[in-house]
């Protein structure tokens, strides 16, 4: 039984597969590899491109639609209302499904304020179109607008999270706030698998780099989506329920923190910038 973490009726699988082409290549069979190696949770977005394949994907394992949690997103050039609505029903048809089990907003729009993007998000919930609402990379202000404007509860907050960048403050909003915490790139896109405090804890359980810090994650209650293209590296990922790390591992793992440990960082992107 795969771990799930929940927050307003909705239950996430705490380790997905995500879909981001920013990691590497991407097709449906990799996505099929995924889903037998026996991930449930598939994370993808309009801006990724690859909502077709994960919909072929999906088709092609014969798995019932329900035993999938389907993630999809907004983009930030599609928050008006229009294009919102839009954008879902494109998702949509792409992916081949009535529904995504989680919508969110892909990053805020300086030129978009929240009070206009939070209706059309909460009615595409009540459309039935999305059985969960969320949003991606937003600071704690613009969580706290997010909330407070929302007719419908949000379930998840999306944003990056792994050992080289500290998000204790946007895990502590969010876990107060009520929502699952999801991390993006929580291998920061392969930078931490030459660590030496890493390889030397990931040695002494026997297990490789990157289980080690999606164990990490799992052990505070983050939910991941890590990606790979190769089907070795994607069932590793997804191997990591059966040990644990100890309280001075995590310590250990936890100060490998720096300030210039963020990847993703579109200028201008976030109001106020990041907490």
């Amino acid at each position: 039984m795969i771990p799930k973490f929940t927050a307003h009726g909705v239950e996430i699988p705490a380790v997905g597969f995500g879909t981001s082409p920013m990691t590497g290549g991407m097709s449906a069979e990799t996505v099929v590899t995924a889903l037998a190696a026996g991930y449930r949770h598939i994370d993808t977005a309009r801006k990724y491109g690859t909502e077709r394949a994960v919909g072929e994907a999906m088709r092609a394992s014969r798995l019932p639609r329900g035993e999938i949690f389907l993630t999809t997103k907004v983009s930030h050039e599609n928050l008006r209302p229009a294009d919102f609505a839009r954008s879902v029903d494109e998702s949509l048809a792409a992916l081949g499904v009535d529904y995504v089990d989680l919508l969110m907003v892909h990053w805020p729009n300086p030129a978009i304020p929240v009070s206009e993007v939070m209706p059309s998000l909460a009615k595409a919930k009540r459309d039935g179109l999305a059985r969960h609402i969320g949003v991606a990379n937003f600071n704690i202000a613009l969580l706290d607008a997010a909330v407070a404007l929302c007719p419908e509860p949000l379930a998840a907050l999306q944003a990056e999270y792994h050992p080289y960048l500290d998000q204790t403050r946007l895990i502590g909003a969010a876990r107060k706030r009520g929502l699952v915490y999801v991390a993006y790139c929580p291998l920061a896109r392969g930078r931490l698998f030459g660590d030496p405090v890493l390889a030397e804890i990931a040695r002494a359980h026997g297990r490789g780099v990157a289980q080690v810090v999606l164990r990490w994650l799992l052990q505070q209650g983050v939910a991941s989506i890590p990606f790979s293209s190769k089907p070795e590296r994607i069932a590793d990922n997804f191997a990591v329920f059966d040990f644990v790390l100890s309280e001075d591992d995590m310590r250990r793992i936890s100060a490998l923190k720096r300030p210039d440990g963020r990847v993703a960082n579109p200028v201008g992107r976030v109001p106020g910038g990041w907490d």
